[in-house]
């Protein structure tokens, strides 16, 4: 059963890396793109929804660590994750707070 959750967190890590490299190739395309035709997408939009693919991207790697935590419940352990946990939370709230003001003008 523990290597049946390493693996699942593992995949989950992966899926979220995944996510973060695929909105980063999004996110340099479309600003290639804004830089020879200034009339395709603003800067703005580029960063909110690039923003949006690393938000997603945080999530799952908040849940990868929960789920591999489970496996190994050392306080050593645990208080690696409630320190990883806080910083992306607060990444999340700030890049969060970033994106509604970027779609909000």
């Amino acid at each position: 059963m523990k290597i049946i959750i390493e693996y699942i967190s593992q995949g989950i890590a992966f899926i979220s890396i995944a996510i973060i490299v695929y909105g980063t190739i999004l996110a340099l395309a479309r600003f290639a793109k804004n830089m020879i035709k200034t009339d395709s997408f603003g800067i703005r939009n580029i960063r909110a929804s690039f923003g949006g693919y690393l938000l997603l991207g945080l999530e799952l790697l908040i849940g990868a660590d929960i789920i591999k935590t489970i496996v190994e419940p050392t306080y050593q352990e645990l208080i690696i994750l409630a320190g990883i946990v806080i910083l992306r939370t607060i990444l999340a709230i700030f890049l969060n707070k970033e994106i509604k003001d970027i779609e909000s003008k």
